[in-house]
């Protein structure tokens, strides 16, 4: 699970079921913007990207 913040203060939580993809930063970044253009994660620009789990 990560923590994903905006730059207006927001935090939405992003899983990820894969344990090589979650391990790789870049990818972990492609798939967040990939779940912004689908909806599941809120529109906004993305300041940071944390593990929390």
């Amino acid at each position: 699970m990560f923590m994903v913040n905006y730059d207006d203060g927001r935090t939405a939580y992003l899983w990820i079921d894969d344990p090589a993809k979650a391990s790789d930063t870049w990818a972990v970044g492609v798939i967040a913007q990939a779940q912004q253009e689908q909806g599941s994660l809120p529109e906004g620009t993305i300041t940071s990207i944390r593990r929390v789990r």
